[in-house]
């Protein structure tokens, strides 16, 4: 009878803390103290789309390809505690507002299910092929991708897509990253999400008729691994930014967009990933992140160093 009343407590405590920390998550900051950084874009032929997270779909009205295709967005429950897998009918229904159904490349900056787990399904979907490391073939392959529509790269390997050259260049993901690791046998779905290892992780230079821009999906760096690289535009991925000290943020500001030279940053994966795209966006909670923190970083630099910072705004498809 102890042993059974002690383990009716155990339950009961966690599942008391699973329902705060449900609450908790929750809760996030509101966006609305930055509309004023909502990205306008241009007139040009190059177009980008913000999926959230750190997709993209990048379209120059002839080549149309996409970092991530991350749509279903799992709760966070089912993140912790039990198994994910693509939502056929939210892939669907995002492509179709989109009004894609053919795609040149499917490409996870690395291998996290909030990056690659519904990059095989998209490309299967669109006549894509999966482009990435490793860990990204064998989300590939546990899909049922054949070999044809599959395409593996390391550090330092380019890819021609139409007008667009990518360049992969090695990177580094956040400070405290989970599930480090590599993906070493096809992975098939549902799965917990710590199967979804991290892999290789990279930063994409893109280059378009003499332009270059370049998606930085991660808050992290390689020291001098962009040196020498230009851009004109940087996606760049600051989730879990606020959380860091000012030296790893003035760090990362140098070896990503004053190295790169940028003009403008386009701020990425700073979204709620937990709540569906069917919401509307809101950042990262405090038990993430500190977005103002990051915010308040990333404007003063842009107002000293003459940057445009700009948050782009979910499925409006923008000139750049």
């Amino acid at each position: 009878m102890k042993t059974r009343g002690f383990k009716f407590l155990v339950a009961t405590l966690l599942a008391v803390c699973g329902l705060a920390v449900f609450i908790f998550f929750k809760q996030s900051p509101g966006i609305e103290a930055y509309n004023h950084l909502q990205w306008k874009g241009k007139t040009s032929q190059l177009h980008v789309t913000f999926l959230g997270t750190s997709s993209l779909l990048f379209d120059d009205g002839e080549t149309a390809w996409m970092t991530d295709g991350f749509f279903t967005r799992p709760g966070l429950i089912e993140v912790a505690f039990g198994k994910i897998a693509p939502d056929e009918k939210i892939i669907s229904q995002s492509l179709e507002r989109l009004k894609v159904n053919r795609l040149s490349a499917v490409i996870p900056i690395h291998s996290h299910y909030d990056h690659a787990l519904d990059s095989s399904r998209v490309a299967q979907k669109t006549g894509a092929v999966l482009i990435g490391s490793l860990s990204t073939m064998n989300i590939g392959s546990g899909s049922g991708l054949t070999d044809d529509k599959m395409e593996m790269v390391i550090p330092g390997d380019s890819v021609q897509l139409g007008k667009f050259k990518i360049i992969f260049i090695a990177s580094k993901h956040s400070p405290g990253a989970f599930y480090e690791g590599a993906i070493n046998e096809p992975l098939k779905p549902p799965q917990s999400a710590d199967k979804y290892k991290m892999g290789d992780c990279y930063s994409l230079l893109v280059e378009h008729q003499g332009r270059s821009f370049l998606v930085h999906g991660s808050p992290g760096y390689l020291p001098g691994a962009l040196k020498g690289h230009k851009a004109e535009v940087v996606f760049l991925g600051i989730g879990t930014l606020g959380k860091q000290s000012l030296e790893f943020k003035e760090n990362f500001w140098n070896e990503v967009v004053k190295t790169t030279g940028a003009q403008q940053v386009v701020l990425t994966h700073w979204d709620h990933f937990f709540k569906p795209l069917s919401e509307e966006l809101t950042p990262l909670p405090w038990p993430i992140d500190d977005f103002k923190a990051a915010m308040d970083f990333l404007s003063l630099k842009g107002q000293t160093e003459y940057v445009d910072i700009r948050l782009p705004v979910l499925w409006q498809k923008t000139g750049f």
